[in-house]
């Protein structure tokens, strides 16, 4: 089957499902208060500039999320890469709650400062970047707004180091495989190239 994507098709149902595994960003970010959401259309961009884009989308009333809104405003946020033991705190947070409240507050998420001048990361989350909008993205027709933010400080848990002093870390992000979430499991060595 061939399908053409200018015939109305539900292209995010299609995509999310072909497109896998996308990492999670765990967005930590803040105005009059903390905002935590997750978003699984991201990606590391450049190593040179350390970049990251993710892709944001609006609230059900058509104003921007309050993620991207504070991004904008502040030009600071914080990503963090969560865990198996975060899953259900990290897929709550991702319901549309009023300007006014903290996902930190609903659903218990503990925070703490690691990064001097940015947003607080998810305690207890292995990996997080404190990072700087580098470049906001106009994608003509769409309601999603990509940005791109550069790394400016990362956090990489003790516990995941396998060689701390040449920098080798493992850990069990999870991933977005369709609607549905996953961990990547069992790791496979690359082949030698001939």
């Amino acid at each position: 089957m061939l399908l053409n994507f200018d015939e109305n098709l539900d292209n995010y149902k299609l995509m999310r499902q072909a497109i896998i595994p996308r990492p999670i960003a765990w967005i930590v970010t803040e105005d009059e208060n903390t905002n935590i959401a997750p978003f699984s259309y991201f990606m590391a961009l450049t190593s040179t500039p350390p970049t990251m884009v993710v892709s944001i989308g609006q609230k059900s009333d058509g104003a921007p999320k309050d993620t991207l809104a504070n991004i904008i405003k502040t030009k600071k946020c914080t990503i963090c890469i969560p865990k198996e033991e975060q899953l259900q705190q990290m897929h709550f947070s991702s319901k549309e709650l009023a300007h006014n409240l903290s996902e930190a507050d609903v659903f218990n998420i503990d925070l703490e400062k690691k990064a001097k001048n940015f947003p607080p990361m998810v305690k207890d989350t292995p990996i997080a970047f404190f990072c700087e909008l580098f470049q906001e993205l106009d994608i003509k027709g769409s309601k999603h707004k990509p940005i791109i933010v550069e790394i400016k400080q990362m956090f990489i848990d003790d516990t995941c180091f396998t060689n701390k002093e040449k920098l080798y870390f493992e850990f069990n992000p999870i991933a977005r495989i369709g609607g549905d979430y996953s961990f990547l499991g069992e790791k496979i060595s690359a082949p030698k190239i001939p």
